[in-house]
């Protein structure tokens, strides 16, 4: 039974990606104790999702000029949260795939060099070849040419 090479990068990256919910998670509660973290990182996204929604909803139900109220505190903290916790996520996986593609082409530069060492090496041996293949008709034409110019033995009759 034949086993194909352990995909170990594949592994690491699965492992990542796993890893990473519990990350943004922490960092998400991390973000709801810290006032800091919660009024410039999580307030400001938070409000300006709400808004966005909030009308395109609006927009779609036919009300153009109603004025959107911000969310409270607690409800945009969480939200922005949430936000938060779902960028990590997005930009982990993102970085994954960034990874694996750089790593995919890194394999197929390399196939693609040794494909072209391998060609060039083929074209060198063509060469020598073809150069022992004239050397060779020249040594036979050198020597036909010899045993043209011999005389001719006498034949006994």
């Amino acid at each position: 039974m034949v086993v194909g090479a352990f995909p170990i990068a594949k592994l690491l990256y699965l492992g990542v990606r796993q890893l990473s919910k519990p990350v943004a998670n922490r960092i998400k509660a991390g973000a709801r104790r810290s006032e800091f973290f919660k009024n410039y990182i999580c307030l400001p996204p938070a409000q300006v999702y709400h808004w966005v929604e909030m009308r395109t909803k609006m927009r779609i139900m036919g009300f153009r000029g109603s004025t959107i109220k911000p969310l409270n505190e607690e409800a945009a903290a969480e939200l922005g949260a949430e936000l938060l916790g779902e960028a990590i996520i997005f930009l982990i996986g993102g970085g994954c795939m960034v990874l694996e593609y750089s790593r995919q082409a890194a394999n197929s530069r390399r196939k693609e060099e040794e494909l072209t060492e391998s060609i060039n090496s083929l074209q060198t041996q063509l060469g020598e070849l073809a150069l022992a293949t004239e050397t060779l008709d020249a040594q036979i034409r050198e020597v036909n040419r010899l045993l043209l110019s011999l005389p001719s033995a006498p034949s006994s009759k």
